[in-house]
């Protein structure tokens, strides 16, 4: 049988079936064929688009381009942590989930950048022997998770950075720059992938931190005690996000190409206390004279104490004055109180 038969028995048994495995073709060619014969012609056709590939669990399945809703739209891989190269392994998911494939421009660069970045802290940061990773498409939305069992995230950071709970391990890397492995990272990877996600969320030890930017917030909530560290990342596939925009945000001069501008959330650091205190306006401050541009976030913060706005807008301010403090979303009791704290700095200034 010649080739170009075989290939034309092989598209009119895909048609007829709609769905085949390398088996399914094998079965139905009337001449006897290795199953490493058809499944090399498969592929060849898979990467020529007349065909598309996806995994389901241990199988891969072919479809004709019309039907590629047939297949699954979600792609599980277990990796045994050893020699992994981040990029390598989203080139195998791409090769296998359809809905990775043709994506624009914007959408494609941005997951490269965050399923890189987020694979590469765990081969790097977890001591974890295995790393599960999967992505699924739902209702034109892309997610994807990276889990580990190893020593978490937050206790990493708390351990390397001598810091007293999970909670501030959490807040330091919000603030971002924060990393364990100075001399091979910036720090920038998760602070990024945060705030290029539409939901962004990472589970370790007993806390969830999750970064909604669909509404331009974050929140942290108590979970079960969970062994290891799961990312979680979501983008949908018609956004108009554009990862250079979003690095843009965070420098303070556009063109610099450094990252040298953050954002804090004031909430994050109140612990439930109404008038917010010195040693909490401290734990903010740590490390942010690694920034140039500090935006702080008041959202849902209905008032503040003397001292906290006295640490902030008066103590660092005078110890960085090259630092430069914009403040959003504050009501009327916390600008009152920032006000008078600036107000005592110009007196003593002089």
């Amino acid at each position: 049988m010649r080739k170009s038969n075989t290939t034309r028995l092989i598209l009119n048994t895909i048609k007829t079936l709609q769905k085949v495995s390398v088996g399914d073709v094998v079965n139905n060619l009337p001449e006897k064929r290795s199953r490493q014969w058809v499944s090399t012609l498969l592929n060849r056709l898979a990467d020529n688009e007349k065909l598309y590939r996806a995994q389901v669990g241990k199988h891969v399945y072919y479809v004709l381009p019309e039907n590629r809703k047939l297949l699954a739209d979600k792609v599980v891989k277990k990796l045994v942590n050893k020699s992994l190269q981040e990029d390598q392994v989203l080139d195998e998911f791409k090769s296998k989930a359809i809905f990775l494939k043709n994506l624009k421009e914007n959408v494609d660069s941005i997951l490269y950048y965050a399923f890189t970045e987020m694979l590469n802290n765990a081969i790097e940061h977890s001591r974890s022997k295995s790393i599960q990773v999967s992505f699924e498409e739902l209702n034109n939305t892309i997610t994807f998770e990276v889990l580990d069992k190893g020593i978490g995230v937050y206790n990493s950071i708390m351990q390397k950075k001598k810091l007293n709970s999970a909670l501030e391990s959490i807040q330091e890397l919000l603030k971002g720059k924060i990393t364990t492995l100075p001399h091979s990272h910036t720090g920038e990877g998760i602070f990024f992938t945060s705030k290029v996600a539409d939901i962004f969320v990472l589970d370790s030890f007993e806390y969830r931190l999750r970064v909604d930017n669909k509404i331009n917030d974050v929140f942290i909530e108590k979970i079960d005690k969970y062994t290891g560290t799961r990312v979680g990342f979501e983008l949908d596939k018609n956004s108009t996000k554009h990862l250079n925009n979003i690095f843009m945000d965070y420098q303070s001069k556009p063109g610099s190409y450094s990252f040298d501008k953050t954002r804090v959330y004031i909430k994050l650091f109140t612990a439930g206390t109404v008038y917010i205190s010195r040693s909490q306006a401290r734990r903010l401050t740590a490390n942010l004279d690694k920034f140039k541009v500090i935006i702080l976030d008041f959202k849902g913060i209905k008032t503040i104490g003397q001292a906290f706005a006295d640490e902030i807008f008066r103590v660092f301010a005078l110890k960085y004055p090259n630092i430069k403090i914009e403040i959003i979303n504050t009501n009327e009791a916390v600008m009152f109180m920032i006000k008078r704290v600036k107000k005592l700095l110009i007196v003593t200034s002089f």
